[in-house]
């Protein structure tokens, strides 16, 4: 599928693969181009929103996402915000080779947005993300990649329940230091 303006896509997926709070994303992945299947596409030139639903397919390089819907709007300054929601079993998906490495990031959560103005990319309920060995779970993971840093909760939109059974869980490995 061709897209008139294919650079509206380019932030959501960008912001899936350098939006980890793990790891950075493969550069040379931002030269290629963005390739979308999906079973439909609604465009609104006028509000300036690109909208795919039907098992969501977007490739760009080593990344892929799956969806059952996506939806990237263009505010009037150029700044894109993107949404992506459902997909295999009920989650949104993404994987991406790491810069530099020979590992990936994969991530997923029911729906995951990216504001490219802020530069925050959010992972709501059932949110998981993976580098490497690195593993970080929660029901709610927000990264801000103007800070360089990442908040996760085991409670819907930032908020923490104390004593609930779903706890937030992060396997962290050591770093090694270069000499």
């Amino acid at each position: 599928m061709t897209i008139r303006n294919r650079n509206a896509l380019l932030p959501l997926a960008l912001f899936l693969a350098i939006g980890s709070p793990l790891a950075l994303a493969e550069r040379a992945d931002r030269e290629k181009p963005v390739n979308l299947e999906s079973d439909r596409v609604f465009v609104d030139e006028a509000k300036k929103t690109h909208t795919f639903e039907g098992n969501v397919i977007l490739t760009q390089g080593t990344l892929i996402i799956k969806s059952d819907k996506l939806v990237v709007v263009e505010d009037t300054g150029g700044f894109q915000k993107g949404v992506a929601t459902g997909g295999p079993n009920g989650l949104a998906w993404f994987k991406q080779k790491r810069e530099g490495k020979n590992e990936y990031v994969e991530g997923e959560a029911e729906r995951i947005e990216h504001d490219g103005k802020t530069e925050k990319s959010e992972f709501f309920n059932k949110a998981h993300v993976k580098s490497g060995q690195d593993d970080v779970r929660g029901q709610y993971i927000i990264y801000d990649a103007k800070a360089e840093s990442y908040s996760v909760t085991n409670g819907v939109n930032g908020t923490v329940v104390p004593g609930k059974q779903e706890r937030v869980r992060a396997v962290i490995q050591p770093r090694t230091q270069e000499k």
